[in-house]
């Protein structure tokens, strides 16, 4: 799938499901609970244990119309390693302008983080698809309504301090998609396999952000 077809589906879902999972069995099943909801993009961070095996696993098993990817990529070296894996998309908690330039040689989605106004620009300039802004939690919606007013032409993910209530207004504040992970993806109903409770959470959040 190309950059562009991945940007289109997460622009057209909003939304990018943050998970630390290393029980790839179980991880299947919570993908397929959240797919069930609407949420299609699944980022495995790179802080999970194994992570790079469990891309590859996820990439080799998802379903047709599943994004797999890879979270807190810091260089370029570790994005070549996820791209090799199977991962779609790359997202990072900082700007690296050669992480950055790695991906767009393997024509692979890339969202570099930033909070100032100057490095979200910075990241911008440099080809991100969308800037992620981190953390989010630190400002809030009205940051992102501010900023579009300056620059209305970047596309921008809030990371940290998303929730299924709260996401609907970081959308109409500006953002183009929000990245979400404890909020969606319950730890307590994941434990007891409750994968209904997951498919009702995604499926809650989907429509808010409609």
């Amino acid at each position: 799938m190309s950059r562009d077809e991945v940007l289109n589906i997460i622009l057209a879902t909003k939304v990018i499901a943050v998970i630390r999972m290393s029980d790839t069995e179980k991880l299947i099943r919570v993908v397929e609970a959240i797919k069930r909801g609407g949420v299609r993009a699944i980022e495995i961070t790179m802080t999970t244990p194994s992570a790079l095996e469990i891309i590859a696993a996820m990439a080799k098993r998802k379903t047709a119309g599943t994004l797999i990817g890879a979270g807190t990529v810091l260089d370029a070296a570790t994005a070549e390693a996820v791209i090799r894996a199977g991962a779609q998309f790359v997202v990072s908690p900082i700007t690296n302008f050669d992480m950055i330039a790695a991906c767009k040689r393997n024509d692979t989605f890339v969202a570099p983080g930033a909070l100032s106004p100057t490095e979200i620009v910075v990241a911008w300039e440099h080809g991100a698809d969308v800037v992620k802004v981190f953390p989010a939690t630190s400002v809030g919606p009205k940051y992102f309504q501010d900023l579009k007013g300056p620059l209305p032409q970047v596309r921008l993910m809030p990371t940290g301090g998303v929730s299924i209530e709260n996401a609907r207004e970081f959308i109409r504040s500006g953002a183009c998609c929000v990245a979400i992970g404890t909020a969606l993806l319950e730890k307590k109903a994941i434990a007891a396999e409750d994968w209904d409770a997951l498919t009702a959470k995604a499926k809650a959040l989907v429509e808010s952000l409609r």
